[in-house]
């Protein structure tokens, strides 16, 4: 199922950001791109299948803050602006997300998913089919959840191990576990978080998972041996 979407921002290059990044993602569909609030009004009040819109707040004429509060029955929002102190605001008006500019790819595509999460609560509410989008090498990867075995801090990088190969990605390792399922992905270790359904055996504190030897930190054993418990 596709979410159909509307770009509202007065910046090219902003749009073009987006633009792309909604191309990146399969369940994201773009109707529409423009400049200001007072042109997309129009399309809002003739086409009643937009889900959700990407509404920058410091634009000309009206602020996209301003013009959300206009709308009847409002899609859902996204914020994007280069201005920290409407974050407040924005969250006001029950936004999904509110993206910072310059964002990356990584970060949208969270943003993104907490709408799909929202929209098809069945469907993924659970994440059990759960995919990924991860950027390696210039080309964009999508990874099922449950085909990853564990994740790993890497300096400024993450390493995704699946089977028997892993995925080197320039991201937060706060940000990968963001995008992963929270029942499902667990942290072990300041440095990895483990696939609970994927371990093989538990010794001491090792983590077993095929031929890879996982620690399992001082710090996260309790919570991490209680996760393990309720699965």
């Amino acid at each position: 199922m596709k979410i159909n979407c509307l770009i509202i921002d007065d910046e090219p290059t902003s749009q073009r950001v987006l633009e792309k990044y909604i191309s990146d993602v399969d369940f994201l569909h773009l109707s529409g791109v423009f400049n200001n609030a007072i042109e997309a009004l129009h399309e809002l009040k003739n086409n009643n299948t937009i889900d959700l819109l990407f509404l920058d707040i410091n634009m000309p004429k009206i602020s996209g803050l301003t013009f959300y509060k206009s709308l009847q029955n409002p899609p859902d929002v996204i914020f994007t602006t280069a201005y920290s102190q409407y974050a407040v605001d924005g969250f006001e008006v029950n936004a999904i997300d509110f993206l910072l500019k310059p964002f990356s790819f990584e970060r949208f595509f969270i943003a993104a998913n907490r709408v799909l999460e929202k929209k098809f609560p069945i469907e993924n509410g659970t994440k059990e089919n759960h995919s990924i989008l991860i950027k390696s090498n210039k080309i964009t990867h999508k990874i099922s959840s449950n085909d990853i075995l564990f994740i790993e801090a890497y300096g400024d990088y993450v390493k995704i191990y699946v089977e028997d190969k892993y995925i080197l990605t320039n991201n937060t390792f706060a940000n990968i576990l963001e995008m992963l399922p929270k029942n499902k992905f667990i942290r072990s270790h300041k440095s990895f978080a483990t696939n609970l359904e994927k371990i093989n055996t538990i010794q001491g504190n090792q983590i077993a998972i095929n031929k890879h030897l996982i620690p399992i930190g001082q710090k996260f054993k309790a919570e991490f041996l209680k996760s393990l418990n309720h699965k």
